[in-house]
């Protein structure tokens, strides 16, 4: 009998093709959950900011420079695996900032858990498109993000495989730096494109009985904290009472309101009583301002103020800004202060 000399077949060429083509799906949907993540932070990069402020994470960098670093450092691990680079440079930094995620979710919920922070906290992963409660925001990024993550390392190119010297992997790295470039000068414009209504909750069709915060008993909702909204046309302002610029809008919109004409205005504000009164008393406003938590309030906008029509409970149109008065109700509002305009 002939002894053959070939040379003995190495485990990486012998492994079955299902596990690495297993791995790879699994680095593709972690990817995109990643890819995801950021699209919705990246349209509205100064609410991201805030959350990274709110978590203590800005102590070496300003939190709008933390918010792009991090967005590129997604986009760009996203990209990689989605174009199926399962190098340990990718897969690494993805398992940190898998365990990252995990810590911020992992704390909210622990927080929430033991009456420390408001159940409505989550830490925005998702940013203000995806309404998570801190403990569901944990268990599915546990369940989205660590199975992912660990069939990613499956199946991958042994150090002798041809495929590892293949130039692929490299072009394909340069690719994902190119759009994670891309996505971090995309946020840094996105505050000024009209995005508000891909950025927000806030948009034509949406109902404001769907437009809640918190959870469980907890849970309140936009047409419970405006219950005039459910019913009629109205014109609704979301504002800061403390704005110059919506103070110096207040005559035209008395004067508005005055004329009698549909839709009637109404103001939404995170404001105390107190600041009310105040407001009241300096403003005369002749629209009414309803009292509203900022929980609700902040996914349905990127800046204030920001105006809806509504009708019925559903939102018909959306405005930047301040909406657009009519010129005779400008011309015809009263002085902005003085004792004739107090009631």
């Amino acid at each position: 009998m002939t002894v053959s000399s070939a040379e003995p077949l190495r485990a990486s060429d012998a492994g079955p093709d299902w596990t690495r083509w297993l791995g790879t799906l699994g680095g593709a949907f972690l990817g995109l959950v990643l890819l995801v993540a950021a699209w919705a932070k990246a349209l509205d990069p100064q609410a991201f900011a805030q959350q990274i402020h709110g978590q203590k994470l800005d102590f070496l960098l300003p939190a709008p420079t933390v918010a792009l670093l991090a967005l590129g450092l997604e986009v760009g691990l996203g990209v990689a695996l989605l174009f199926g680079v399962r190098r340990l440079w990718v897969l690494v930094p993805a398992a940190l900032l898998v365990a990252f995620f995990l810590f911020l979710t992992g704390r909210a919920y622990w927080l929430a858990a033991h009456g420390v922070a408001p159940d409505a906290a989550g830490c925005g992963c998702f940013g203000n498109l995806v309404q998570r409660s801190p403990a569901a925001a944990f268990w599915q990024d546990l369940l989205l993000l660590v199975p992912a993550l660990a069939l990613a390392f499956a199946g991958r190119s042994g150090r002798g495989d041809r495929r590892q010297r293949a130039p692929g992997p490299w072009v394909r790295t340069v690719a994902a730096a190119v759009l994670a470039l891309s996505a971090m000068a995309f946020a840094w414009k996105a505050p000024d494109l009209p995005l508000d209504d891909l950025a927000t909750r806030l948009k034509p069709g949406a109902e404001i009985k769907a437009m809640c915060a918190g959870a469980g008993a907890d849970r309140v909702c936009l047409d419970t904290v405006a219950p005039d909204l459910n019913s009629g046309a109205h014109l609704v302002v979301l504002a800061d009472l403390t704005d110059p610029g919506f103070q110096k809008a207040v005559d035209a919109l008395n004067a508005y309101a005055g004329s009698g004409k549909s839709p009637a205005v109404s103001v939404l504000a995170d404001v105390t009583a107190e600041q009310k009164q105040t407001f009241f008393w300096r403003w005369a406003p002749a629209f009414p301002i309803v009292e509203t938590p900022a929980a609700i309030l902040k996914p349905l906008y990127r800046r204030l103020p920001r105006s809806f029509v509504i009708q019925d409970g559903r939102v018909t149109r959306t405005y930047p800004g301040l909406p657009p008065l009519p010129p005779l109700a400008t011309a015809s509002a009263p002085p902005a202060s003085g004792p004739a305009s107090r009631p």
